[in-house]
């Protein structure tokens, strides 16, 4: 019967840790297996994957180009033509509706509505941010705006 007390490894599971520098008789005393002199035989002589023997590193040969604005607002942009197509009069365009209808891809990101096309149908909008130009369809068409 398997207790705790009589636990153990599988065979051949755990290998023993080679001890090198340790005398003539392991096999692995003297250099310990470093090899004779030189940088790799020194203590942390072994140089990273991307030194260059030190000419200039080619992430410092290249240019630098552009920048990452940092203050960037980033919306989900749904335009009024898409809109028109997949809504019904009265219906209420929100996050969770813009996204069931495959219109957004990502609801945790603010909607803002642009004005490409035209509205012929009175919706009720409650988004973060609507364009100028949609807000005046919007209105032309009966709709009303809870932003």
């Amino acid at each position: 019967m398997i207790t705790l007390s009589n636990l153990e490894p599988k065979k051949g599971a755990v290998k023993k840790r080679k001890r090198v520098g340790r005398g003539p008789g392991s096999g692995h005393g003297k250099t310990a297996g470093r090899g004779h002199k030189g940088e790799k035989a020194r203590a942390g002589g072994a140089k990273p994957v991307w030194f260059e023997g030190g000419q200039m590193p080619l992430y410092r040969r290249l240019p630098k180009r552009g920048f990452k604005n940092i203050f960037r607002k980033e919306y989900e942009y749904v335009n009024l033509d898409q809109i028109e197509s997949r809504y019904s009069e009265g219906e209420v365009v929100n996050k969770e509706t813009l996204f069931n209808k495959g219109l957004i891809k990502r609801t945790e990101l603010p909607v803002k509505v642009l004005g490409r096309g035209d509205l012929t149908k009175a919706l009720e909008f409650q988004v973060d941010k609507i364009s100028k130009g949609a807000r005046e369809k919007i209105e032309k068409a009966g709709g009303k705006i809870n932003a």
